[in-house]
């Protein structure tokens, strides 16, 4: 990409976010160029850039046009106004799309095929994989096509948000004698995009095909008696992002279905087309989205290339797939019986950290087991945020609602593109007698607990789990999270006050350890930082180091500048998006931005502050945003066990600073530099799955 797209001479104190967010996805985009990542993982990486750009697109571009059309001229604190950021996004993520295609048709798909994984041509095919392919087509596809001539009595279909559809140039009379030109035939979402050739018909085990192929090949069965000239797939993407009144809201729940339902026709934002769709089509199709010569992306290739990322799942040898891993059930639950009690017994002992997906998600589906099935427990309480359509932990929740225990559950609605799967929980839930409440609105919960109340003797005894991810077993195995098995009586009690807040009404209660946003997280946060700069100052030992997936709150930014500035030493491992220029002298010289991405989506959020030797670890659900921080509904919880701080910080900041195999440094013009391999390789994620795994 152009090194100057984060332009050198406008030098603000803050880097722009939605460049920022590209430069993550070059650097997603560079996992899928190092040719020691595996063939079908360098695969599945051009694929997640894909789906990161859907939604950099459905989310953050729908917001650049709005803020376009509104405020043109107000320079934003990265220095830009909202027309120049947008000419500078759409230049780079030009750019981004013609290397991802490029290495996709000129790297990939041709090593692929060395390794016996066939991706077929409509001009490869065969005589029998024709045959095969005209049946596919006739009984498969063609009846659940609705091809739509344009003219006065046929006007343009209204078009699915990301559906693949087919522009076709015809001509020639039709029964009725009026004059083809341009028809639209949108594909039906119910169609795999990609499709498996009989390894009989194409003579090899992996051979595979798309959609849009066949339609290339037989579309002229869909046009009887006219010419058929061309045929060309394209896609819109909308805006996405949801809009609910607050003022005017009683039931958040239908108000938002009513919402859900016109997500996939908002304003258009983004038109992808086949490189070779002649400009008449092209203007045609710009013309019918409003939408101009910058908005269009000419693709060598299917236009949605998240739609194969089922090829990158096949079992075409273990050369082609990262090693496989099993995450390894850490002591004390490895030896745990099936009794419930033994569970609780082992949390009351000590705190218990767990640290996916290097360790099982496990015992924490074992924990509400436990509260599900023993007869002591009478409350769980839980927050969900994003969980999933086929959920174990919501059945738990289902069965103890149902045998008579105290069930709440706070279920986040608003949750991005999870709203649905939630509101379908959430009925159900009802429907057991489970209390279930939506939160605050206006804010998200997107904290992290679970509760659980058992009777012991004459005293209600809390357990409590608090993490940073979100309770959903498949990306435990994807994404990097702590969580922690407490039955601390502070941090129970302030975990039990937060629930309150959240189903009742009243003021707020002061929490002894928990930090809560909106209210006392980010003071906390800038208060701690402030702390380790006066430290400093007076000459004192100061160190701060925080891990996140995103950085842009200017206040915490600002505090981090004072503190460089004030000599304290600072490591940021920020995923994804980071507003904060590190290295300037002057200004930021002692502040060290690093991003990890590898085999595992780094997730979570830790902050250590130096804090005069007592040294400081909480472990959150937030970023440093101000979404965060005031927006949303948060907890940050301390690490108070002494060896299970000193994990934390090893697993969080010394191996990933030692890391030179899959980190990225931040120059202080914005952009990033892989970290040079100067001495013995070392890779944060093997190192971990072999300190932690099996």
């Amino acid at each position: 990409m152009n090194e100057n797209s984060l332009e050198t001479i406008k030098q603000p104190n803050l880097l722009n976010r939605e460049l920022s967010l590209l430069k993550f996805n070059e650097r997603v985009l560079g996992m899928a160029e190092k040719e020691s990542t595996p063939l079908l993982e360098r695969l599945r990486y051009v694929c997640i850039v894909s789906s990161n750009l859907d939604e950099f697109f459905e989310i953050r571009v729908s917001s650049l046009k709005v803020q376009e059309q509104q405020n043109p001229l107000v320079v934003g604190d990265d220095g830009y106004t909202p027309s120049e950021v947008f000419e500078r996004v759409q230049e780079d993520v030009h750019e981004l799309v013609k290397r991802q295609y490029m290495l996709l048709n000129q790297g990939i798909l041709p090593a692929l095929r060395e390794k016996g994984v066939y991706m077929y041509k409509a001009a490869e095919y065969t005589e029998i994989m024709m045959t095969w392919a005209r049946d596919v087509f006739m009984n498969d596809v063609m009846p659940l096509l609705t091809p739509i001539g344009l003219d006065p009595s046929h006007p343009f279909p209204r078009v699915y948000n990301k559906s693949l559809n087919f522009i076709v140039s015809l001509s020639g009379t039709d029964a009725f004698g009026r004059n083809a030109s341009i028809a639209i035939v949108q594909a039906p979402r119910a169609l795999p995009r990609l499709l498996r050739i009989p390894e009989e018909v194409c003579g090899q085990k992996h051979g595979h095909t798309l959609l849009s192929t066949l339609m290339q090949l037989f579309v002229a069965e869909l046009f009887p008696g006219l010419e058929v000239n061309g045929l060309y797939q394209w896609r819109v993407t909308r805006n996405s992002d949801l809009f609910v009144d607050e003022d005017e809201v009683t039931n958040l729940r239908h108000a938002l279905q009513g919402e859900l339902s016109q997500r996939n026709f908002g304003a258009a934002v983004r038109l992808e087309i086949a490189d070779d769709t002649p400009e008449e089509l092209e203007i045609f199709l710009q013309s019918e989205f409003a939408l101009g010569a910058k908005d269009t992306y000419r693709t060598a290739g299917s236009v949605n290339l998240t739609r194969i990322m089922p090829l990158c799942d096949i079992d075409a040898g273990n050369e082609l797939v990262f090693p496989g891993y099993r995450a390894k059930i850490p002591p004390p639950f490895d030896k745990m019986d099936e009794h419930p009690e033994s569970m609780f017994r082992a949390i009351a002992k000590e705190d218990l950290l767990l640290h996916h997906p290097y360790q099982s998600f496990d015992p924490v589906i074992d924990f509400l087991t436990a509260a599900a099935l023993d007869p002591a427990v009478v409350a769980i309480k839980q927050t969900i945020y994003r969980t999933g359509e086929d959920s174990e932990l919501m059945r738990l929740l289902l069965a103890a609602a149902k045998s008579g225990k105290e069930v709440t559950v706070v279920v986040e609605l608003m949750a991005r593109f999870d709203e649905q799967t939630n509101i379908n929980w959430a009925g159900k839930l009802e429907e057991v007698g489970a209390h279930v409440v939506y939160g605050v609105v206006g804010h998200k919960t997107h904290a992290k607990m679970a509760l659980v109340l058992r009777r012991e003797g004459r005293k209600i005894v809390r357990y409590g789990h608090l993490g940073t991810g979100n309770y959903h077993p498949r990306t435990a195995r994807l994404y990097t999270d702590f969580g922690l098995l407490t039955a601390n009586p502070e941090i129970t009690e302030d975990m039990d006050k937060v629930f309150s807040l959240l189903t009742g009404l009243g003021a707020r209660r002061p929490l002894k350890l928990l930090l809560q946003s909106p209210f006392t997280f980010h003071g906390k946060m800038v208060a701690l930082i402030n702390k380790e700069a006066e430290t400093a100052r007076q000459g004192g030992k100061a160190r701060i180091m925080a891990k996140m997936n995103s950085l842009l709150d200017v206040e915490v930014i600002n505090a981090l500048y004072e503190a460089s500035q004030a000599g304290v030493e600072i490591d940021l491992i920020v995923r994804g998006v980071c507003a904060l220029r590190a290295g300037v002298p002057g200004m930021s010289e002692n502040i060290r931005v690093r991003s990890i991405v590898g085999r595992f989506l780094e997730h979570s959020r830790v902050f250590y502050f130096y804090h005069d030797g007592k040294e400081q670890v909480y472990l959150s659900s937030a970023d440093w945003m101000v979404r965060n921080f005031f927006h949303r509904v948060e907890v940050a919880f301390p690490i108070l066990s002494p060896a299970l701080k000193k994990r934390v910080i090893a697993e969080s900041f010394t191996y990933a600073l030692k890391d030179n195999v899959l980190a990225w440094e931040q120059k202080n013009d914005g952009n990033y530099e892989r970290v040079k391999n100067r001495r013995q390789p070392f890779n944060l994620h093997q190192h971990l799955m072999g300190l932690l795994g099996k």
